[in-house]
């Protein structure tokens, strides 16, 4: 029992390790053997565009949005802009109306149906080359478009996706460790886009050829992680592209982020299960490798947690540096805990902040994991609600 419980701790601590640390080493070691690919120069005649904007009740915010999208650098007879309204109740509609005469086109869903639903039901309206996804609760600085559409220069590359900048207020500190985490992520996906390419793109601010966009999904999967593994089926590359900024408003607590972070990674395991072919390194090679590494190796760590805790309360029985082990895990979980249960304001204290963005994403996964064994779906959208504001202050870990 003792060497089972040895073993089993062994694996489930080399497995954790691997999704966070070993796997980005191994991306900056393959980038290393690979010729960097040469940036294309822009385009001489920048394709057409079409702008999407799913929304759901976002009165408050609908009108900044649309205003800083009408002045993104990009030729204005080269683009047009789409919002697509689920089904709103709450005067969204009314204030896109007024956009108009400015161009822009406002399409209802007359029931609420999620937001890959109103994506499919927008397919038909796009008439740009590429189309341009993004969010009612983002910023993109003017100067960020074109970058991304730069990209496309390059006939290899299906998808581009934007860089996210976590921010906020000055003086709110509250999910300080949502801003580290995504810091993180953009430096896994630079990796990864000098490799082959990222395997899922932000849904916050990405890029796709129309040709792979207008593929109707199934209304409870992710359209902005199907589309890189779309563009793989296709035998194209989804890159990350660092000169696209988009600043994202931290969510306002780590409870919403806890529930934002479940509904996404079902919905993400869900589309991975509906593409599962693509975890066949025969076929995708890399990018097989690359998929299992990001995704299910990331949604399995809290799997592996459980099995090292359980491997560590049998050898505790026996071995006393176990016991120390096991202490001190119980120290980090119950700051975790602390920090999760820090009234949003004031804020937790910057000590607790990661372990407690870790342990409830750990556990969001946990969550998701078990939602997806039952066959739950998470068709209907529920945006998450952030700081309308503008930031104040930028952080971001690369």
């Amino acid at each position: 029992m003792t060497v089972l419980a040895a073993w089993t701790l062994a694996v489930s601590l080399g497995f954790v390790a691997y999704a966070y640390v070993g796997y980005p080493c191994l991306l900056a070691l393959v980038s290393r053997l690979r010729p960097l690919p040469q940036a294309a120069d822009p385009p001489a005649d920048w394709p057409s565009l079409s702008i999407t904007v799913p929304v759901y009740n976002e009165a408050t915010t609908i009108a900044a949005t649309l205003n800083r999208i009408l002045t993104l650098d990009y030729p204005s007879d080269r683009r047009e802009v789409l919002v697509v309204s689920d089904a709103s109740t709450d005067g969204t509609d009314a204030i896109v109306a007024t956009f108009a005469n400015r161009g822009v086109e406002l399409l209802r869903l007359p029931t609420r149906r999620g937001k890959t639903a109103a994506e499919n039901a927008a397919a038909p309206r796009l008439r740009g080359e590429i189309i341009v996804n993004t969010d009612a609760s983002i910023q993109i600085p003017p100067y960020a478009l074109r970058p991304l559409i730069a990209a496309f220069a390059d006939p290899s590359v299906g998808v581009a996706s934007g860089r996210d900048i976590s921010v906020t207020a000055v003086g709110d500190s509250r999910n300080q460790g949502e801003s580290r985490y995504v810091g993180y992520e953009m430096w896994v996906r630079q990796l990864e886009t000098r490799v082959g390419g990222i395997v899922g793109a932000s849904g916050c601010f990405y890029a796709i050829r129309a040709g792979l966009h207008k593929a109707s999904l199934p209304e409870g999967l992710s359209r902005d992680f199907a589309a890189t593994l779309i563009a793989s089926e296709h035998g194209l590359r989804a890159v990350s592209v660092a000169e696209a900024i988009c600043f994202v408003p931290r969510t306002a607590s780590l409870r919403a982020e806890f529930r934002r972070k479940r509904r996404t990674i079902t919905r993400g395991m869900q589309t991975l299960i509906h593409k599962r072919q693509l975890l066949d390194p025969a076929r995708y090679g890399v990018f097989a490798w690359m998929l299992f590494s990001h995704k299910v190796c990331r949604w399995l760590v809290p799997w592996a947690g459980v099995l090292a805790v359980a491997a560590l309360g049998t050898l505790s029985l026996t071995a006393p540096w176990a016991r120390w082990v096991l202490a001190g895990v119980a120290i980090v979980v119950g700051a975790g805990v602390a920090g999760w249960a820090w009234p949003d304001r004031p804020a937790a204290p910057r000590l607790l902040a990661i372990p407690a963005y870790l342990l409830s994403g750990n556990v969001a996964a946990l969550v998701a994991s078990v939602a997806v064994l039952r066959g739950t779906r998470h068709a209907i959208w529920e945006p998450t609600r952030r700081d309308a504001r503008p930031p104040k202050r930028e952080t971001e870990i690369a």
